[in-house]
């Protein structure tokens, strides 16, 4: 099953168009160039998906509802093609909205609570208004728990909506000239069920389900895009024409059904089901030109990618669905715990990298292979972290989901001459030498078995002056758990009799961006069957150790998150590690010791802190 969604949607006052149309001229939302023009590429759009046998999920924005030949379009393809009509909360600007709100704020989670509840109010009676009906699906680029919980509550019937972007953070600011305030990170890739808490953080269990079915805004290349600007690298055909990944020449842009297509082996990792989506506006169509292409190339790239999928849905190997009907799809095939994993690999630079991602309601996990399997990502979904955003809040524009390991904002291993970057990785010790897997490339291969995720690595040769050693790496993810367990078995020794130590270690902080937070409320322990120690975190680069550890743990309460290590092996030895000014990051590990067929056994566990 590949399941497509194609959402377009009649933005009257294009926050793209406007700027190239109305150059030159005074800002006049009733444009009439710019209104006909919208809806002619909003038209063009739906030709372009019909004519392959593809249907479409139609989101009214507020300002189309007060044009008579948009809804009459929509009614008409609803009626023909079976195009669902929904209700986006992108769109929003109109002289009826600025006359009402007084602002030119269009980002529906910044607003306050109170005029979020407002706002919903009057674009949903004004839809009920037009259609007769309530929408069964709506979206923006990002929408917060309060706003989808409100919504729930007073409009029950909705099921599905666009509700982030998968890492439009920092990486996406820096490249809009640092002017794109809308921090989302920390998101899931692919559909889900958010939790009433937190909208990145997935459900786990019926009592935090918030009731509808979440769609990412658009399906991005997952290392790519976490390597850089996601704007430039997703199945949107114009977000590769913008990455000027294509051939000036032919106009071809192979990239585009690359990625369509590793989209579609991902199937074989979450039981023979994956997902795609496009979610456009008819900005990106402006008869002008846009992203250095002519409209020519602007309108061949979208037929294209249509056609793309007509294809596939001709071969009996894509199942185009409006919103409404993948959501009632996804509630039938997916449970709370059951987790969705990518194993990724690079399709743009020729390069072999490769990442891994899961994520389930108690974390989100980006492993990459280059880097010999170290954790580069972890986001702490089992606080279910309430983090409310908008106008009169904490969190006015970032909605990000915090990290606890990120090594774009908070490095990785590859560090400045001091301090340290976040990382989960291992250190191997033969006398005075030392290696870490960060820098032991490998390849990975991931297996679904019954209730767990297995990912194996590749076996890496690690080489001393007089010794060498063959070290396999297997994580596991045990479904409904909020634990990995990372297993490092020595396969072979060149000396038989040598053995090795192992220092499985995780640096970590916490954030949202690449400013470092205040760490003063954190605290350090280390356990054994003696007791327990503590440090409070006060920058002074303290450590604690204990033979024969229980646990190692770090206690997060600004993002309510406790994670801990435990250890099973040959001497192991368990320390937690204080860092500086300088280096901001807190250390959890274990020492132990390897002889050939050995496995030194890690358990890295994420709670809730109350």
């Amino acid at each position: 099953m590949f399941a497509l969604n194609i959402i377009h949607r009649p933005e009257m006052v294009p926050e793209y168009s406007q700027k190239v149309t109305g150059q030159g001229k005074a800002e006049d939302m009733k444009d009439e160039g710019l209104l006909t023009e919208s809806l002619d590429i909003f038209r063009t759009q739906q030709e372009c998906a019909h004519k392959y046998g593809l249907k479409t999920t139609i989101q009214m924005t507020y300002a189309s509802l007060f044009n008579e030949e948009a809804v009459s379009l929509a009614k008409e393809h609803h009626e023909v093609y079976g195009d669902e009509i929904a209700l986006s909360l992108l769109g929003l600007p109109c002289e009826e909205f600025r006359d009402k709100y007084k602002t030119k704020d269009f980002c529906i989670w910044m607003f306050s609570m109170e005029d979020k509840k407002a706002i919903v109010g009057d674009v949903f009676e004004k839809f009920h208004d037009i259609f007769g009906f309530y929408p069964q699906s709506t979206g923006s680029y990002y929408m917060d728990a309060e706003l989808i919980n409100y919504i729930k509550e007073q409009y029950p019937g909705v099921k599905c909506a666009v509700a982030t972007c998968w890492e439009e953070g920092p990486k996406a600011y820096h490249t809009c000239n640092n002017s794109w305030y809308t921090f989302m990170d920390g998101g899931p890739w692919a559909p889900w069920i958010p939790s009433k808490a937190n909208t990145h953080a997935p459900a786990a269990n019926k009592e935090e389900d918030s009731g509808i079915v979440a769609i990412p805004h658009l399906s991005r290349d997952l290392l790519a895009c976490y390597d850089g600007n996601g704007s430039n690298f997703g199945t949107h055909p114009q977000n590769v024409l913008r990455g000027m990944i294509y051939d000036s020449k032919t106009w071809e842009y192979p990239y585009l059904y690359n990625l369509i297509d590793q989209y579609r082996y991902q199937a074989r990792f979450n039981e023979g089901y994956s997902y795609n989506m496009m979610f456009v506006g008819p900005g990106w169509m402006n008869k002008m030109g846009r992203w250095e292409a002519p409209y020519e190339l602007l309108l061949k790239s979208y037929d294209d990618g249509c056609k793309y999928y007509g294809e596939l849905k001709k071969q009996g190997k894509l199942v185009d669905m409006t919103m409404a009907e993948f959501a009632d799809y996804y509630r039938e095939k997916k449970t709370y715990t059951a987790p969705e994993v990518a194993l990724w690999r690079d399709i743009l630079y020729g390069s072999d990298k490769q990442l891994f991602w899961y994520t389930d309601p108690y974390m989100r996990v980006g492993v990459n292979m280059d880097q010999g399997g170290a954790i580069v990502d972890l986001r702490p979904y089992a606080a279910k972290l309430n983090w409310p955003v908008g106008i009169g809040t904490a969190h006015v524009t970032d909605a990000s989901y915090p990290f606890l390991i990120q090594e774009k904002y908070r490095a990785g291993y590859f560090t400045h001459y001091a301090g340290e970057g976040t990382v989960r990785s291992a250190k191997v010790i033969y006398g005075k030498e030392e290696v870490d897997l960060c820098l032991c490339r490998t390849k990975a291969r991931c297996e679904r078995q019954k209730g767990r995720v297995v990912l194996t690595l590749d076996a890496v040769d690690v080489v001393f002056s007089d010794v060498s050693v063959k070290l396999q790496t297997r994580f596991t993810f045990e479904e409904g758990s909020g634990v990995i367990r990372c297993d490092r078995e020595v396969l072979e020794l060149s000396n038989p009799d040598a053995c090795v130590i192992i220092n499985e270690y995780m640096v970590g902080c916490y954030g949202t961006t690449e400013y470092a937070e205040d760490m003063t409320s954190l605290s350090l322990s280390v356990t054994n069957e003696k007791g327990t120690k503590e440090i409070s975190y006060e920058y002074k680069c303290r450590e604690l150790s204990a033979a024969g550890a229980k646990e190692a743990a770090c206690v997060l309460p600004p993002i309510c998150t406790r994670v801990s290590m435990e250890a099973e092996g040959r001497d192991k030895f368990g320390y937690v590690k204080e860092g500086y000014a300088f280096s901001p990051m807190f250390t959890l590990g274990y020492t132990g010791v390897l002889r050939e067929k050995e496995v030194f056994t890690t358990w890295l566990r994420l709670e809730k802190a109350d």
